[in-house]
């Protein structure tokens, strides 16, 4: 029987293998066991969560290209609606010069006027106001030009993160078929098969965490971090988190009912106040870092080369996170994906003490994403 499971076991592994070469980017495994079906899975949901995010971070860019195209058109609009005052003014004053009187020149009004100083004064402000409103039309003809050009770029930039966002939305589309397809194979896998899988994962994260805490970065044994408390808004943030927990990992989903990793961790901030980037990259890139030692409650926590994955630290060494495709958000251990980092959303506010913090209250099932999310 074991010898069967085992074949059964690399049959699957090789035909998940088959799969994998499809995805764009990930290099051709070799068929193997559970071991390798295992260190194939990790790789496509990372490359599935990072095309998540590549299509998050464009969206969020085509969103602020359409806005600046609506300004761009409104500054036309005004520029124009300008013009056209102003050709106006200029008729008004035309008209003016020769009402009442349109045959004559204005010598001869002059020399007939019963107050020929009036006259001249009024011929001179007359004057003087239509090279006004003629150089006032010049300005606001050259400023319909720059805004018709600015108009035209934008709408050029914005043609240009169409066409990204439709590539990027190729991108993770791919990633999500591929995923299903060997989510499929993982389903007709045998409970047993299954269970070593877990048993792998598992085993695997322990020992992460354990270099983690071995190597210091966390200050003696862990302790550093492990006593360090939030902020009002942290402890608000990691609140709102917690109670999320249960919830399905969706792409590009910042709730209330599903989520991906940074929705997760840019709701739960936006929840206490604070406003921080929507995708994880972002959030690394322009947060302020904080070493691994001095993590505090509500601090976010990136993961991988390129920061495709983040979560928020809880204390005691585990984060909440929205894991993967597929999964739900639960609490891991720090260590759970390769570190990159982290970084502060509110590195100004004040930690607060120890007798005001309540850590808040786990779920049955926290760590599995089991438990029924709070309502």
């Amino acid at each position: 029987m074991s010898r069967l499971r085992s074949a059964c076991a690399t049959a699957m592994a090789t035909a998940a293998a088959t799969v994998l070469t499809a995805v764009p980017g990930s290099a051709a495994p070799q068929p193997g066991g559970v071991a390798e079906l295992l260190t194939q899975l990790k790789s496509l949901y990372q490359q599935a969560e990072a095309a998540g995010e590549a299509y998050n971070a464009t969206s969020q860019a085509l969103a602020k290209q359409r806005a600046e195209v609506a300004r761009a058109g409104g500054g036309l609009a005004t520029a124009r609606a300008a013009l056209d005052r102003g050709r106006g003014a200029a008729g008004a004053i035309a008209r003016a010069q020769y009402r009442g009187t349109p045959e004559l020149s204005g010598y001869l009004q002059l020399l007939l006027a019963d107050d020929p100083e009036r006259a001249v004064e009024q011929q001179h402000m007359l004057s003087q106001a239509a090279r006004s409103t003629v150089a006032t039309e010049n300005e606001l003809a050259r400023g319909k030009q720059q805004a018709d050009a600015a108009a035209q770029a934008a709408s050029a930039a914005l043609a240009a993160q169409q066409r990204l966002s439709a590539l990027k939305k190729q991108q993770r589309d791919t990633a999500e078929a591929k995923l299903r397809q060997v989510e499929g194979l993982l389903a007709r896998l045998t409970p047993e098969q299954l269970a070593r899988l877990d048993a792998l994962d598992r085993s695997g994260t322990d020992k992460a965490q354990q270099d983690l805490v071995a190597s210091g970065a966390l200050g003696p044994q862990g302790r550093a971090a492990a006593s360090a408390t939030p902020t009002a808004a942290g402890a608000a943030a990691l609140r709102y988190a917690v109670g999320q927990i249960g919830k399905p990992y969706a792409w590009g989903a910042t709730g209330p009912d599903s989520f991906d990793c940074s929705g997760l961790t840019s709701r739960a901030w936006a929840h206490a106040g604070v406003r921080v980037p929507r995708t994880s990259q972002e959030q690394w890139r322009s947060l302020p870092h904080v070493p691994l030692g001095r993590l505090r409650p509500g601090d976010l926590v990136v993961y991988f080369p390129k920061a495709t994955h983040v979560a928020l630290y809880l204390g005691d060494g585990k984060v909440v996170q929205a894991p993967r495709p597929g999964a739900r958000v639960k609490v891991s251990p720090l260590a759970a994906n390769p570190l990159l980092g982290a970084v502060r959303p509110d590195p100004a506010g004040a930690a607060l003490s120890p007798a005001a913090y309540r850590p808040p209250a786990l779920p049955g099932g926290a760590g599995s994403g089991t438990a029924a999310p709070a309502l």
